[in-house]
């Protein structure tokens, strides 16, 4: 048995090639794991012990081991001789971020328009930018260096929206493939209400480009060795179907994409679920007003996509700000799910989603950071504006008298709900929940290795190892270090990124 202490830039020489795992064997971590359960729970294990195959699949979780018995242990797990990771203090891991909403072509203009709405931000900013990914070449100059940003930030699965150019979008598919990131990706589809310069010119061009992108994806090769060894593994890339909105698409295009989602014939034994959709929803009052002008015959916004045959289980709704209670009942009803872009929704002034109501429902939701709109390509800062957004409802909402109510609406979103909107909400979001978003035999080894940085002081309080720390205290500390990770953490701290148990990104794979 070797044990690694994982610090900065320890084990660089231990990688000849950063993506690759160690040696397609056993790796056993050992120390600070912190693992989404549901929505009001998390668990903190101090002391835990955990067993990556070979496959990159988590093969068994040892909650709490004291270290007198860590050799005990492996040897009842037959593991004697595994490469050991012990993490060191004020270190550990957490599922990896799942961002259920971003705009990959719109990243060069983060942090621009800021004085726009969404209809004059589109016209005025978003689809010049987009029309400037014709150029394949300038698409994968620009998508190289966003896919790595991603990655660094923690993002391990990421619903990626290209440019509504075919080409483009295969080479998003490419890179993305190459990093090693867990992702799906969709051309956009416009044939509508769009600026000449930028517009599909016909139904049948639109649908026939979207089943090239689907058919180039499903063909690309399995990303790693240790993602090939497992024959039948799900492929860390899927195509996704991206209707931008209802007013960028005619009926007769909803309706041929409706018809393109049902008539799907990727579920296999592998790979069980139906091709996700994803698109806007109620995000802007007049958005929404002119929505109804162009859809006279469906009864809310929601309908529109119901009509379509859009609305499903597998279908990403970003946004919502503005729902009604029937569309909120019907999103529950089809198996849909929201995803809650806090930042884009204050910087462009759309309004406060309330997604406390949405959870109260039964509605799955999770984090997006829809770039440009929003200004980050971080879930960090998601989750940050996300516990801004539920207590700006919480002040602004009437104080109900008596005994307050159970549930979510109109309250600050505690740490643990935080932390399962942006690992298992949007993994479920995803359909991708029984296999991502936490830390359980059979799931994969989709990580973060969350460190203190030496270029972020004071992070974690004092830096002082506690000795001779009973094991609520761990906890506690534990505890303190997810919350500063979440609210003062940033791509910094992110020490190691993994994606189906290979090292995909993060400090040391940049240093």
């Amino acid at each position: 048995m070797i044990i690694f202490p994982v610090g900065p830039c320890q084990l660089l020489g231990e990688y000849p090639d950063k993506r690759q795992p160690m040696s397609g064997e056993t790796t056993l971590f050992y120390g600070s794991v912190v693992n989404p359960l549901t929505l009001t729970s998390y668990a903190s294990l101090p002391r835990c012990l955990l067993c990556v195959g070979p496959t990159g699949n988590i093969e068994w979780v040892v909650d709490d081991v004291e270290p007198h018995d860590l050799q005990n242990v492996l040897a009842q797990k037959g593991q004697i001789d595994a490469e050991l990771f012990e993490l060191k203090h004020g270190e550990f891991l957490m599922p990896g971020f799942v961002d259920t909403h971003t705009h990959a072509p719109q990243v060069a203009n983060i942090g621009t328009g800021q004085q726009y709405e969404l209809l004059d931000w589109l016209a005025n900013v978003t689809f010049p930018m987009e029309s400037r990914f014709a150029d394949v070449d300038f698409a994968k100059r620009m998508y190289t260096k966003v896919v790595r940003d991603f990655v660094n930030n923690g993002t391990t699965t990421c619903c990626y929206y290209a440019s509504l150019h075919l080409e483009s979008s295969k080479a998003l598919a490419d890179i993305v493939h190459k990093a090693g990131q867990r992702g799906f990706i969709g051309k956009c589809n416009m044939n509508h209400d769009s600026p000449a310069y930028y517009i599909e010119d016909s139904v049948e061009t639109s649908i026939s480009a979207t089943k090239s992108l689907i058919a180039h994806i499903k063909s690309l090769p399995p990303s790693s060795s240790a993602h090939a060894s497992q024959g039948t593994a799900q492929p860390l890339v899927q195509p996704i179907l991206t209707p931008r909105f209802a007013i960028s698409c005619t009926s007769e295009l909803l309706s041929a994409l409706g018809e393109l989602a049902s008539s799907d014939k990727s579920s296999n034994s592998a790979n069980p679920n139906p091709i996700l959709i994803q698109t806007h929803i109620a995000e802007n009052l007049s958005e929404i007003e002119y929505t109804k002008q162009l859809f006279p015959g469906a009864p809310n916004y929601a309908s529109v996509y119901d009509q379509h045959g859009l609305l499903r289980q597998g279908t990403i709704l970003a946004h919502g700000v503005h729902l009604n209670e029937e569309e909120v009942a019907l999103i529950k009803q089809r198996g849909a799910g929201i995803s809650h872009c806090p930042t884009s929704n204050f910087n462009l002034r759309s309004g406060v989603a309330p997604v406390g109501h949405y959870l109260d429902k039964g509605v799955k939701v999770g984090l997006g950071t829809d770039v440009s709109g929003g200004f980050c390509n971080s879930i960090l800062i998601e989750i940050r504006h996300a516990s801004i957004a539920s207590k700006v409802l919480q002040f602004s909402s009437p104080t109900p008298s008596g005994p307050q109510p159970s549930g979510f609406a109109n309250k600050q979103l505690s740490i643990p709900t935080l932390l399962y909107l942006a690992t298992l909400g949007g993994a479920s979001l995803c359909l991708l929940d029984s296999h991502i978003g936490s830390f359980a035999p059979g799931k994969a080894f989709d990580a973060l290795l969350v460190s203190p940085s030496r270029r972020t002081l004071g992070l974690w309080g004092t830096g002082e190892q506690p000795k001779d720390v009973d094991l609520p205290t761990k906890k506690a500390q534990l505890d303190e270090w997810l919350e500063r990770f979440l609210f003062c953490g940033d791509d910094r701290n992110i020490e190691r990124v993994y994606v189906q148990g290979v090292l995909v990104g993060g400090q040391s794979t940049t240093a």
